[in-house]
């Protein structure tokens, strides 16, 4: 079954489905240009980082396909210092997008992902439980592609006729975690954050982490764990992203039987205030990510 037939199946908005396959249909076009757009830019984001050409490049692949569907209304994209307002828009859709996450890691060959998220009402300032949906593709040894539209998570791979094709269905993060994934260094780390590390270690977790959030994450779906990017000393805030990171990738953990915490409360629970806002982020199985909270909050 392909990405297409799938989302029909499961009765997926018509809008939101469209769009969700627009994405992957351009990210075929984002995953060949590593080839060619790989150097450095002479400009920097909103957060202040050098971009990539290759981020500007995905940026203007998603943004372009999106502007012309006239399915989308709004669009904030980490690329971006402003929300792109869609004026001949005739649906409804607002979508968040991080067009190429992790991508200092593509001159080194490590895996780095996009990451979508939508909401129906076309508001991309909304808290995270107000989304709809969310995916992510994975450009990894297989380029994949993982999505939920409050239906469970479901996973597909690009095939050699390049197509994605039904790869599994219905993911569950495990609830007996194997990994952790921790962002940051770990002399910045914070006294509650440091604690938790110690208890998984202890506790047999093994230590996995690529610099990528995305394949990272994806690592968690098959062997169940932690994902965290901390609060450090010195920026209370850590590193990630409220809008284009974290609630798309909560949205997924939730549906897959996991959670997500800023180390207090749900992600979801907080009203972004801009489009730069960072957040601490836990992520993963909900056993792990109420461990957080509980270290965390000693």
């Amino acid at each position: 079954m392909n990405f297409r037939e799938h989302l029909r199946k499961e009765h997926v908005d018509r809008d939101m489905a469209k769009i969700m396959v627009l994405l992957a249909e351009k990210s075929k076009i984002v995953q060949k240009a590593f080839l060619t757009h790989s150097n450095v830019s002479t400009t920097r984001n909103i957060h202040g980082e050098t971009q990539l050409e290759l981020d500007k490049y995905a940026d203007d692949v998603f943004l372009s396909a999106m502007g012309k569907s006239r399915l989308v209304r709004a669009v904030a994209s980490e690329e971006q210092n402003d929300i792109v307002e869609i004026l001949k828009a005739k649906g409804s859709y607002g979508v968040t997008l991080d067009p190429l996450d992790g991508s200092s890691l593509i001159k080194t060959n490590l895996a780095v992902g996009t990451i979508a998220g939508f909401f129906n009402e076309g508001n991309v300032m909304e808290r995270g439980s107000k989304m709809d949906g969310a995916m992510f593709i994975l450009y990894g040894p297989l380029t994949s592609l993982v999505y939920t539209a409050k239906n469970g998570v479901h996973e597909f791979v690009l095939n050699a006729r390049g197509k994605f094709v039904l790869r599994h269905e219905n993911l569950m993060i495990p609830q007996d975690g194997e990994l952790y994934c921790p962002g940051g260094l770990r002399k910045d780390w914070v006294k509650g954050h440091k604690k938790l590390v110690d208890f998984l270690e202890q506790s047999g977790y093994k230590l996995r982490f690529s610099g990528g959030f995305v394949p990272d994450f994806r690592q968690l779906l098959t062997y169940g764990g932690l994902f965290s990017y901390p609060a450090l000393n010195g920026k209370p805030d850590g590193k990630l992203r409220l809008i284009f990171e974290a609630n798309p990738m909560e949205l997924i953990a939730r549906q897959a039987n996991g959670a997500g915490s800023n180390g207090v409360h749900s992600l979801h629970d907080i009203k972004p205030q801009s489009l730069a806002q960072r957040t601490p982020l836990y992520v993963g199985g909900k056993k792990e990510v109420a461990l957080a909270e509980k270290f965390l909050g000693k």
